[in-house]
């Protein structure tokens, strides 16, 4: 049994994988409920980082490196079958590194990369905010302005007391990743983003473009930075799209 992976809805004779990285303090559960929305030929699996839900007395990681290596203990097991990689803000670095990881390691590349909510590593700004220094009170106060947790959960003391060390440790990830310039992916891109992000903007998602040889997708959807939430099913219509067209180029 995985630890790193689960899978919501196992479909062996699925055509194409759909492998997700979740984003700073979610769990592998954010993405459940896409198994029941995308086409049944695709099997949705979602990454669990260590130390929430079934990983919960595990210790929390601090830096990409950890995340990548625990990744790809176990991503091999999965490449039995064209995938595709899908990662939203943390999980669209995470994303990214394990398709450079793949690479390095003379492993199936993913048929399509799929980012989103996150700029482009070599178009960081680097005047950005840094989440993981600020005090608990200021986090919150950051958090709030994100919109991607619900107000409750927000007020509730008890439960930020467990849910901000995992928001630290994820933050840490994401804001002492740095890139490493390597020769463009072969994988084509898609970028995905809110039109009313006001963390990520729209030149950012577009330095994608970069970082790949292969065909590259910009798309904007309606909401900020957690429009996956806001506009999910617009989200999940444009992705099945893609997702049919990457199955029908690795049919032929």
């Amino acid at each position: 049994m995985s630890r790193w992976f689960l899978t919501p809805k196992p479909n062996p004779a699925a055509a194409l994988r759909l492998i997700c990285f979740p984003y700073s303090g979610a769990s592998a559960s954010i993405y459940f409920d896409w198994a029941n929305v995308l086409p049944p030929s695709i099997e949705v699996v979602a990454v669990q980082l260590p130390g929430r839900a079934n990983r919960l007395v595990e210790p929390l990681l601090t830096d990409m490196a950890s995340v990548i290596e625990g990744v790809m203990s176990e991503l091999p097991d999965l490449l039995d079958r064209p995938f595709a990689l899908f990662g939203h803000s943390l999980g669209a670095q995470e994303a990214f590194e394990t398709a450079l990881a793949l690479r390095r390691a003379g492993l199936p590349q993913p048929a399509r990369l799929f980012v989103s909510g996150h700029g482009a590593p070599h178009a960081e700004d680097p005047d950005r905010l840094l989440l993981h220094r600020l005090d608990d009170e200021a986090m919150v106060a950051e958090l709030r302005k994100m919109n991607g947790m619900a107000p409750e959960i927000l007020e509730n003391e008890e439960l930020m007391q467990l849910l901000l060390p995992i928001l630290r440790a994820d933050f840490t990830i994401s804001e002492t990743y740095e890139y490493q310039p390597e020769p463009p992916l072969d994988c084509p891109i898609s970028a995905y983003g809110g039109l009313q992000d006001a963390y990520v903007t729209r030149a950012q998602m577009l330095a994608w473009k970069d970082l790949t040889t292969g065909d590259f997708r910009l798309r904007m959807f309606p909401g900020d930075h957690f429009y996956l939430n806001s506009s999910k099913m617009l989200l999940l219509q444009a992705l099945a799209r893609d997702l049919d067209e990457v199955m029908r180029k690795t049919s032929t």
